[in-house]
């Protein structure tokens, strides 16, 4: 434990509400194929999480006259690796489906150019899945990445944020980094609660918009707005590596903080796998989901490292 404890804050900064993660039984494909639907007779724990990338292509209206844009690569890129592997199976989908924008493209980050050469590239930025193909129940956690032209087209796809809500309810974790959470702000829970209501949450701050010049440019402030849906927002330095944790939601501020989030779900799916392999080698049935309650703060804005 004081292994990673050290090695991980070297990295980023961990602030935790309640870490409970729980992940109900699902239905899954075999993990070596991708895109493909699930099997209806396997009911072992799903090891399939899906990206969320944005359609639009533009840090403005459709068809204006404004700079291009996309998904942010490293926010793909360096999740993409930790996730992959650590063995689960990644699957992406967009708001239209089909084709997607990068932003970002930095091909001298050795991770952004291994997976400008993977199998995943085209699935990424030709084939996303659209959300009518998309089998919730599938999949173990949900990540949206970033890019400023998530603000334009992420927060609209009311199918996208039904997907979210089931992944969450059925016991599964919610992630996004940076700009994502704008895929967030109009989830709602089947109890007509926001998702992010109650919860403390990381996303790109107004100080950041400020400082890349796009304040007056985005469609609302993402951090204010995460506020009115009633999140606590809680941000640190500009561009400074964060990750927050709340219950089985997981935030992060920037594009430094994207391989901080997928380490917290990792984390969060594994310790949750774990557990519930425990119950089945015992010889316990599982009710349908399976807790594990690893941490609580107390106060808001207090910092600790991920349990191991």
């Amino acid at each position: 434990m004081r292994n990673f404890i050290r090695d991980e804050l070297e990295k980023v900064f961990f602030h935790f509400d309640q870490f409970i993660p729980c992940i109900k039984p699902c239905r899954m494909t075999s993990p070596d194929a991708a895109h493909d639907a699930a099997d209806p007779e396997e009911p072992s724990m799903p090891r399939r999480i899906l990206f969320i990338l944005t359609s639009h292509d533009r840090k403005g209206p459709a068809g204006s006259d404004t700079a291009p844009s996309g998904f942010y690569l490293s926010e793909v890129s360096h999740p993409y690796q930790v996730l992959v592997d650590a063995g689960y199976v990644i699957d992406f989908a967009s708001p239209r489906g089909g084709r997607t924008h990068v932003d970002g493209l930095d091909l001298v980050d050795p991770v952004n150019a291994a997976f400008r050469q993977s199998s995943a590239w085209p699935l990424a930025t030709e084939s996303t899945l659209a959300p009518a193909q998309v089998d919730p129940d599938a999949y173990a956690a949900i990540f949206y990445a970033g890019g400023h032209a998530t603000m334009w087209d992420l927060p609209e796809s009311t199918e996208l944020a039904a997907i979210a809500a089931r992944i969450y309810e059925n016991g599964g974790v919610v992630a996004a980094v940076c700009h994502g959470p704008a895929g967030l702000v109009n989830v709602k829970l089947s109890d007509g609660r926001y998702l992010v209501e109650g919860r403390n949450v990381a996303a790109f701050t107004n100080a950041e918009e400020r400082a890349v010049g796009l304040y007056d440019s985005v469609p609302f402030l993402l951090a204010d707005m995460l506020e009115v849906r009633g999140a606590r927002h809680l941000p640190v330095d500009d561009f400074q590596p964060h990750v927050v944790v709340s219950e089985r939601l997981v935030t992060g501020q920037n594009p430094a903080s994207s391989a901080g989030v997928a380490r917290a779900m990792m984390r969060m799916l594994d310790t949750a796998s774990a557990a519930r392999d425990g119950m089945a080698a015992s010889g316990k049935v599982p009710d349908g989901s399976v807790l594990a309650h690893v941490s609580k703060a107390g106060e808001a804005g207090a910092h600790r490292a991920l349990p191991k």
